[in-house]
């Protein structure tokens, strides 16, 4: 029996036809070179000269050359896909074309063959009658079994059973046949179920044909257990060594993700050839050994055996690239299949363009795209993916019309519909889902379970859950995917007790939740923070054996960030047996979002400790607790850090440093980080104009403004809060006016409840306390705590008494439990002189079990951060530090300074005042930079509360008698003194 090559053992999509195929195949040799043995044709017979020359043609040789020529005719017609007219010439009957009986077998097993390959099922029905009606060929062995392995070919199963069946006689190459109808046909069950009555009815044995068949149909059940008895059959009957069945059961140990079990089938092989190249590759890439693929393949084409890739091999390797992202090997594989020849083939044309458009380069892919005369619907779907994933709504919906009209034969399938869906990500693409969804309706794509969790997805993703909702009860069959799918919806719209009531429900129908149910329920919580329900799936979780999970331990480390209990978080990330990056991650974030600074950096460090390499998202992370310490020595060592790692590259690593500078004291450290900056995007643009507006320079932020504009660059949200800020503390009342009127004018941006309230505190500050009253009553909503509490201050600066009891009140309705409230009203009622009033807030504060927060200034001194509290008597050397003041207050007091009693809010007398401002905390941490650092260098302190007048003019006159420049930055704002005067210009 000859060998016969199976189908191609890799993405279950290639196949090989039946057709005798000439393998190179390497034979093991334990010589430095082997030779590869290449198998050519060879004629069966020859002629020699000395017979041509003596032998004088006959009728016969002549009758014979006739059949021959009609043969060959026969054979090109179907080459050139006319099958129609080889059909009808192989049933002409005259004199002039006259096959004898094999030849005529062989022209029918020819155009079955043809029919098979061009799917061709009617011509090929016909014949299967013209060889069915003669008594000569209806019972040809030959003939009966390609008659059945063409009507696999053309997807039709069921005929090819039913001419099996009406075989009065069947030899083993019937059985193979179809036992591999079933699998090419992907009807794995039925090819066992054949194999079974092949192996326990008849007395035939499986060959090197039969069990790839039947590894390949395990391995589509993902059956590993029938594939490894299957092997045990091939070890008996001694066929392992096989290549085809070798190539089998590495793809299918691959398959089954027993990647070790595959590689070692690959290594024990005594003869390879490119399928098993192909196969092992495929093994890797299917698993998500990207880089074993990588090597496997670069072994493939310049190891012993250096094998040429072929077609299955590019289209296995390019999805590695695609999945790795990797462009530099995506090109070099792209110029090996150009060199190859195998550029234009449709499959590596396909595979190409999905690389490109996976790898973010959708030009390439796009161009590739339109060179293509050769376009199936895998073409269209693949680059109207790649406009997906790329969010560009406008090319992903123009493309899927455009296959409509282009070709009246291309019509876009549910594959097509899953690769748009992904586009739609906010309301103003409901439109055009719904047209997708009409047309899946339409189409009968509903059916598809993948479809309808799709669109029960996009729809929640745009914000029309009941949509979502309607297409969810529609369905007829409604899986855990589904059920996650509108679970999800809620989780992003932020309704956890919808999301909770769905739970409810899926489990009541008998359904178990997976770790994506748990994980989206626990992302609802986390968005509403809503620890009371997230405790509830914690527990949850815990009595199932989920928590162990990787992703839901992150989840629940989120959770319990968002709601404020980082506490709780450590307490479950140092129970984790194993930690992921991403766990760590989220820890050193959480600390920094909840306040924690000093916290998030000691883990920082201890992840470096533990040889974890970190990722942009804790540089970002630690460079805000930088921020929020103005640790600008931890700041500058972790810029260098980042350097170092290349990590600067990242716009938004290099946007955290710019933020960390500004925030620290260094506004022209950050500048010179914005100016080396290759790339800036707005987020660039928006932090250091926000890090010159808290540093009081109002002019350059509006400089910046300008020049981003004129860069072609629009305007955001967050840009108008960072020009609005940066003209309320440099009193450009008219500038930030005309910006926040172009918000809506020209920058079509709706003003939020944030762009008002500096707009609001900007008019307070400058003392136009009626304007900002007017522009509060035109609000479009309800103004919040923000804004009462900036009028509140512009009333205590401006000793607006009456107004700012009316705004005292409305404060204290809104927010009722925060003490600082209070202290306003406080300070309010201290600066007017009116005692009593003040005493009857402090009692209020009191009955209620308010405290207000302390005063404390810190100074970073040597990479170690110093505090200061008033009234703390346990100051390091305390004594050397008042020693400084008092040596300090009588040289400022000789050019000038006289201390500020109105700076005391307590009805008390004027020394007892004056013992009150030497005591305040900024004073003692400027007079302790001063003793403990270098002279030259700048004074950097940092305060949790507004600087208060007295130290304020305090910092001036000491900048000027000491000759040294002295930061502070207050809860509001930086303060530069320098030899006398401050950058606010006493505005504040």
């Amino acid at each position: 029996m000859a060998a016969v090559v199976p189908a191609l053992p890799l993405s279950w999509r290639i196949h090989h036809s039946r057709t005798t195929v000439f393998c190179r195949t390497t034979h093991k040799s334990k010589s430095k070179y082997s030779t590869p043995s290449i198998f050519t044709p060879r004629a069966s017979f020859s002629i020699s000269a000395q017979t041509r020359q003596t032998k004088s043609p006959t009728f016969a040789d002549s009758s014979k050359n006739r059949q021959s020529s009609a043969l060959q005719e026969i054979k090109k017609l179907c080459e050139s896909g006319n099958l129609e007219e080889a059909l009808g010439f192989l049933q002409r009957e005259s004199d002039d074309v006259v096959l004898d009986s094999a030849q005529r077998s062989e022209a029918m097993g020819v155009l079955l063959l043809s029919c098979g390959q061009r799917k061709d099922i009617e011509v090929g029905r016909r014949v299967h009658e013209t060889a069915s009606a003669s008594t000569q060929f209806c019972n040809d062995f030959v003939l009966n079994t390609r008659i059945i392995t063409m009507y696999s070919m053309c997807g039709s199963p069921s005929d090819s059973r039913l001419v099996f069946d009406q075989l009065q006689r069947k030899n083993l190459f019937q059985w193979n046949a179809i036992v591999s109808a079933y699998t090419r046909n992907e009807l794995f069950e039925d090819a066992i179920s054949m194999f079974s009555e092949l192996i326990s009815e008849t007395e035939h044995k499986p060959d090197n044909f039969t069990l790839p068949c039947v590894i390949k149909a395990s391995a589509g059940l993902l059956d590993l257990g029938l594939g490894q008895i299957i092997h045990g059959i091939a070890m008996k009957m001694g066929l392992v060594s096989d290549v085809f069945v070798g190539n089998a059961l590495i793809a299918m140990y691959g398959k089954c993700g027993l990647v070790e079990e595959a590689v070692k089938m690959f290594d024990d092989m005594p003869a390879r050839n490119l399928v098993s190249w192909n196969s092992i590759i495929f093994g890797f890439s299917e698993n998500g050994f990207s880089q074993e693929s990588f090597h496997a393949f670069r072994e493939m084409l310049v190891g012993k055996e250096s094998f040429v890739p072929d077609v299955a091999t590019l289209v296995t390797i390019l999805p590695v690239c695609a999945g790795e992202e990797d462009i530099e090997k995506g090109m070099a594989v792209h110029g090996l299949a150009v060199k190859l020849g195998l550029g234009e083939e449709l499959m590596v044309n396909n595979s190409l363009a999905d690389m490109y458009s996976k790898c973010g380069f959708l030009s390439e892919a796009r161009l590739l795209f339109d060179r293509n005369d050769k376009k199936n619907i895998v073409s269209w779907n693949s680059m109207i993916g790649g406009y997906a994933r790329g969010e560009d709504v406008n090319r992903t919906f123009n493309l899927v019309q455009k296959m409509q009209t282009e070709d009246a034969k291309m019509k876009a399938d549910d594959f097509t519909i899953l690769n748009a869906l992904p586009v739609c990500l906010e309301k103003s693409e409901l439109w055009c889902l719904k047209e997708l969804h009409g047309y899946s309706l339409r189409h009968g794509f509903q059916d598809n379970e993948l479809v309808a969790n799709a669109f029960i997805a996009a729809y929640a993703r745009c914000g029309a859950l009941c949509s979502s909702e309607h297409v969810f009860y529609l369905m007829d069959t409604k899986t855990v995917s589904s059920w996650n799918a509108l679970l999800c919806g809620y989780a992003q719209n932020s309704d956890p007790r919808k999301a909770l009531d769905l739970f409810l429900q899926m489990t009541d129908s008998g359904l178990g939740p997976d770790w994506f149910t748990i994980g989206s329920l626990l992302l609802a919580c986390s968005r509403v923070k809503s620890l009371h329900y997230g405790e509830e799936i914690h527990g949850f979780a815990v009595r199932n054996g989920l928590e162990a999970d990787p992703f839901i331990g992150v989840s629940l480390l989120s959770l319990y960030i968002c709601c404020g209990k980082p506490f709780a978080s450590q307490v479950l990330f140092d129970g984790m047996e194993h930690r992921s990056l991403v766990s760590w991650n989220a820890m050193i974030a959480g600390y920094s979002q909840n306040g924690l600074p000093d916290e998030a950096i000691n883990l920082f460090r201890q992840m470096l400790l533990n040889g974890i390499q970190p990722y942009e998202i804790a540089i970002m992370s630690v460079c805000g607790a930088c921020s929020q310490l103005s640790a600008l020595r931890l700041g500058k060592e972790l810029h260098c850090f980042s350097l170092k790692a290349c990590f600067t590259e990242d716009i938004f690593v290099s946007s955290s440093i710019i933020d960390m500078y500004a925030k620290g004291g260094g506004i022209e450290h950050s500048r010179r980080v914005f100016d080396r900056l290759r790339e800036k995007d707005v987020a660039a643009w928006n932090v250091i104009i926000a890090g010159y507006g808290i540093h009081g320079r109002g002019k350059e932020a509006i400089e910046l403004f300008e020049n981003m504009q004129r860069l072609g660059l629009k305007p955001d949200d967050f840009t108008f809060i960072g020009i609005l800020m940066a003209c309320s503390h440099a009193g450009l009342v008219e500038n930030g006016l005309e910006y926040f009127n172009q918000m809506l004018n020209f920058h079509n941006i709706e003003p939020k409840l944030e762009h008002y309230t500096c707009v609001v505190d900007m008019l307070g500050r400058a003392g136009l306390i009626d304007d900002a009253l007017r522009l509060v009553e035109e609000l479009p909503g309800d103004p919040d705590a923000r804004i009462w509490s900036s009028l509140l201050s512009s009333c205590r600066i401006h000793g607006n008494l009456d107004l700012g009891k009316k705004i005292a009140n409305k404060l204290l309705e809104l927010e009722p439990e925060k003490p600082e409230n209070y202290v306003l009203v406080s300070n309010l009622f201290a600066g007017s002189g009116k005692w009593d009033d003040v005493r009857m807030v402090r009692g209020r504060m009191k009955d209620i079990g308010l405290q207000k927060d302390a005063g404390c200034s810190w100074i970073e001194v040597g990479g170690k951060v110093y505090n200061f509290l008033i009234g703390d008597e346990m100051l390091p050397e305390l004594e050397e530090v008042r020693e400084t003041w008092r040596s300090l207050e009588v040289k400022i007091s000789s050019i000038g300074y006289t201390p500020d009693t109105s700076s005391v809010l307590h009805d008390l007398e004027e020394e007892d005042k004056i013992g009150i401002l030497r005591g305040h905390s900024e004073k003692l941490a400027i007079s302790f930079g001063l003793l403990k650092t270098a002279n030259g260098s700048p004074v950097r302190v940092y305060k949790n509360l507004r600087i208060c007048v007295d130290c304020h003019n305090a910092a001036k006159f000491i900048s000027k008698v000491v000759d040294r420049d002295i930061v502070v930055r207050d809860n509001k704002r930086f303060h530069h003194f320098r030899d006398g005067t401050c950058s606010c210009g006493d505005y504040w």
